[in-house]
């Protein structure tokens, strides 16, 4: 339908009763992330949790990982739109941090949780966002990205509030190996005793 300059008017959604929405509106979702990934300089995988069943196999993921790392990986610009779906990325030293959305997700929400994971990162990591320091605290990772995101939703987007989750959890932890190690502890010495007497 032509307008009275001769634009074509936008289509307006239908309503239930008119038998569905058009093609072009989503129904919003809280399901907003495919994927989360972390690849080293050379395309590697080192970090990576997938959300839904875009890419079911380890080798379509792989796939996937690989071309967008070969899209991304000389360019100066912090998203990119690739099979479908919008990708923001940043690069670090050697690693390169990824989050996944459809392609019309929202860059700005999609880029509040690659801040939130970058920033998490980097205090847990003590300043040092690198291959070598993100291997040798891979469950401080996987604790950050699962107070970020969990099956494709949003928890938190504030680094703060997940350093102090992650921090908690790693506490509550700590507490438990040293109550456990203390209960064995006093159990031998228990038994050492009774053995004297």
């Amino acid at each position: 339908m032509q307008g009275a300059l001769g634009f074509e008017e936008p289509r307006r959604a239908r309503g239930r009763r008119g038998g569905g929405r058009s093609a072009g509106l989503q129904e919003p979702s809280l399901y907003t992330i495919k994927a989360v990934f972390i690849l080293d300089n050379d395309g590697h995988r080192l970090l990576a949790k997938y959300y839904d069943d875009t890419f079911p196999s380890m080798k379509e993921q792989m796939a996937f990982e690989k071309n967008v790392f070969n899209k991304t990986s000389r360019t100066d610009s912090e998203i990119a739109f690739f099979g479908g779906m919008t990708i923001v990325y940043k690069s670090s030293i050697d690693l390169f941090l990824y989050v996944v959305g459809s392609s019309y997700e929202n860059e700005l929400m999609l880029m509040s949780v690659l801040t939130c994971l970058f920033e998490s990162l980097n205090h847990v990591l003590r300043k040092n966002v690198e291959k070598r320091w993100l291997l040798e605290n891979m469950d401080g990772a996987f604790l950050v990205l699962d107070e970020i995101v969990d099956g494709g939703v949003i928890l938190e987007s504030d680094p703060q509030q997940v350093i102090q989750k992650v921090n908690f959890r790693a506490d509550d932890s700590g507490l438990t190996e040293h109550s456990v190690a203390q209960v064995l502890q006093s159990a031998k010495e228990q038994i050492k005793w009774s053995l004297l007497k």
